[in-house]
């Protein structure tokens, strides 16, 4: 099973993904193909993978190769269902033995092969999770990029084999993006073509934070001001912080939303102000980012946290609310000089940080000004644009470096852009 546990459905809307009609189980093929292995379930936390795949699969044919479920069945099989944006989503269903007699990488290659040999295209391999390159080091594909969106080794609970597959990755790929600058210094070190792409933002769905006028039912009776946080609950949560700025101001709200994850649960601080609202869907994060005064990200300092860029960060902003965040590296560096994201390493500058915020949402006019002008131009539409035209580039060369020791063997191979 998935080495991320605690992935319970939540998704983009509260419509379930579906099965696939068995007309449409096997992706067109008039075409490109695009195969996504994910850590991260798609019916998880929204968030950089299913906002770069669901705009791919207006180009592609997208393929989203999830971890194996555990089976009661006998037997292994390939689940498709398909999203409302279009992706096939691909779960393999393992008998519970085989995943504990580590058969899992054996059933999944089998799996896999059996199901691109009926496409019968050469897929663009597409990584978040280099553990995939045990059953899939052996495809055939257009283009490998890995798209490095968290330095996944320095979390809690990641394999031991995990640097070694990222190293045959890195050795493998045609092309790396990263999820934040942090990351792209670290990984520009190990591939010469590597591209960092932080984290954007789909601007006009949070702007309907700005147009709040009712509350979520479970946060209407939580009284101002509020100060929320979402996103998943686990070990990159200074919950001490959290701990310290509710006992210190018990009039200020503290809404913690997003599912627990890798943490046990009764290691949360728990105070009459503080209120863990359960994981939301992503469609209904800008009700409740709208009911805020401000936005919290009261991450800790640590190995887990060293390289990321949260994607909330945007999203805060394009909501209209005022951001008091501690210094994760990336946020500083994009955002620390802003005015609307207040920068604190402990928690009396916190509680500083998060009462000059409160005071600049005495004019929310001037703060949603300030961010339409930080986030302008920014989008995961211009992103993918973006990560179109360098992987259009990538196998360009890579076409015409081969045409140059094999003459008239490439001509037929597609290019980029027709796809992007």
């Amino acid at each position: 099973m998935s080495w991320c546990p605690n992935q319970d459905p939540i998704g983009k809307s509260k419509q379930t993904i579906g099965a696939v009609q068995a007309s449409t189980i096997l992706p067109n093929p008039n075409k490109p193909l695009l195969l996504c292995l994910s850590h991260l379930r798609w019916n998880f936390v929204y968030q950089r993978p299913q906002h770069l795949m669901s705009r791919f699969a207006k180009h592609y044919e997208v393929l989203f190769f999830e971890e194996p479920c555990a089976s009661q069945s006998a037997s292994a099989r390939l689940a498709v269902k398909m999203t409302e944006e279009g992706v096939r989503v691909l779960t393999p269903y393992i008998p519970k033995a085989d995943l504990e007699a580590n058969r899992a990488v054996k059933i999944q290659r089998e799996l896999l092969d059996r199901y691109l040999s009926l496409t019968q295209v050469d897929p663009v391999l597409w990584y978040y999770t280099p553990m995939s390159m045990a059953f899939t080091d052996h495809v055939r594909a257009s283009l490998i990029v890995y798209d490095c969106m968290d330095e996944l080794s320095a979390f809690r609970g990641a394999p031991p084999q995990l640097l070694e597959y990222e190293k045959r990755l890195l050795d493998r790929a045609d092309l790396v993006f990263t999820g934040g600058y942090s990351l792209y210094d670290a990984k520009r070190k190990h591939h010469a073509n590597t591209h960092p792409f932080p984290s954007s933002v789909d601007i006009a769905h949070f702007k309907a934070a700005r147009r709040v006028t009712g509350q979520a039912e479970d946060q209407a009776a939580i009284s101002g001001p509020r100060l929320g946080f979402y996103g998943v609950i686990d070990e990159r949560l200074d919950l001490e912080l959290i701990d310290a700025v509710a006992a210190a101001r018990p009039e200020w709200q503290i809404i913690m939303i997003g599912p627990v994850a890798k943490i046990n649960p009764d290691e949360l601080p728990q105070r009459p102000n503080i209120h863990y609202l359960g994981p939301k869907v992503y469609d209904e994060l800008p009700q409740y980012l709208g009911g805020w005064d401000v936005a919290l990200m009261p991450f800790a300092i640590n190995e887990a946290t060293r390289y990321i860029s949260p994607t909330k960060t945007p999203e805060y902003l394009a909501g209209g609310r005022p951001v008091v965040s501690t210094p994760i590296r990336d946020v500083v560096n994009s955002y620390g000089d802003t005015g609307l994201v207040h920068i604190a390493s402990d928690s009396a500058s916190f509680i500083q940080a998060v009462e000059t915020a409160l005071a600049s949402m005495q004019q929310p006019e001037q703060v949603a000004h300030m961010a339409d002008l930080i986030l302008m131009g920014m989008s995961w539409d211009d992103t993918v644009l973006r990560m179109g035209n360098i992987m259009e580039k990538t196998i360009d060369t890579a076409q015409s470096q081969a045409l140059e020791y094999f003459p008239g063997q490439y001509a037929e191979r597609p290019t980029m852009s027709s796809r992007v």
